[in-house]
């Protein structure tokens, strides 16, 4: 069986917990929780034929990005940032996060989620934000823990993705 990391990264309280709650237990919960550190959580998933266990490293949220420790993601075969469409910059934040998490994954795969979308009425991120991350080549998935849109979803392209990219070890 495989074994595979993925980190969650992104700003604070943009929905990471939540989103690794909601897939991993089926749970939403509307009290916010702090992650301090880290917080893992697993799930053992089929892609095909293979069977899978992710290692989900749920990382605390943190808007200096710069404190975030790049060792936390050592050994990560894909991450998920995580952004609050209510809250514009936490796109910036991702952004930035991306750009460490790139170079401490050797350019592992990764899947931008825009989260809350049941809040949209209330959004600060732009369709042209997101437009111009995808012509980048960003892929990028709105999702809403709260209601589960998605989230099953993201998860596992993110996964397929990590099982198609060749491996370098």
């Amino acid at each position: 069986m495989l074994k595979k990391k993925i980190a969650m990264l992104g700003a604070f309280a943009v929905g990471k917990t939540s989103l690794v709650q909601r897939y991993v237990n089926s749970i939403f919960s509307e009290k916010y929780q702090t992650t301090i550190g880290v917080k893992i959580d697993q799930k053992i998933v089929q892609v095909d034929e293979t069977e899978v266990t992710l290692m989900l490293w749920d990382l605390y949220g943190d808007d200096d990005f710069m404190k975030m420790k790049s060792s936390y993601l050592i050994g990560s075969s894909g991450y998920l940032l995580v952004a609050d469409g209510t809250r514009a910059e936490t796109i910036d934040v991702a952004v930035k996060l991306h750009e460490m998490a790139s170079v401490a994954t050797k350019n592992a795969p990764f899947i931008l989620l825009v989260n809350k979308s049941d809040l949209t009425e209330t959004w600060e991120i732009q369709s042209e934000t997101i437009n111009r991350l995808k012509q980048k080549g960003w892929h990028v998935i709105i999702t809403s823990a709260k209601e589960n849109v998605m989230v099953e979803e993201a998860f596992a392209l993110l996964t397929k993705r990590i099982l198609d990219k060749p491996s370098f070890q």
